[in-house]
């Protein structure tokens, strides 16, 4: 099952980055990893770096993709988007986080929905 969950968050990832590119984002990097937490995707969008959290479904029987960024995911997001702000010399830099909802659903249709801002930093 891991390898399944695993294959549907790279789709869902590849997903993303394709939605936005064509939507003005430049991609700094992705999978961004630290000891205590990844960040899925790190870009620009005009004068913001933004932290991209990817969730991807393939329905909405276990709820919509924004649900399953908790208070206790967020803060881990904001804790290795701190890192990278550091060793990146970055603190002056805007920066916001948003997240990305992919929903796959039956029949190969895509839905793809950008939540920007979606949260403060924890």
């Amino acid at each position: 099952m891991p390898d399944n969950r695993q294959n549907l968050g790279k789709r869902g990832e590849t997903i993303a980055v394709n939605f936005l590119e064509k939507n003005g984002y430049t991609i700094v990097t992705k999978n961004y990893r630290r000891k205590f937490g990844e960040i899925d995707i790190i870009a620009r969008e005009r004068e913001y770096l933004v932290f991209i959290e990817v969730k991807t479904r393939t329905g909405s029987s276990h709820g919509h993709p924004l649900e399953a960024i908790t208070l206790r995911k967020q803060r881990q997001i904001s804790k290795v988007a701190q890192c990278y702000l550091a060793e990146n010399n970055l603190f002056n830099v805007a920066a916001r986080f948003d997240v990305v909802a992919v929903i796959l659903s039956q029949g190969n249709q895509i839905h793809v929905e950008i939540i920007p801002n979606a949260f403060d930093v924890c």
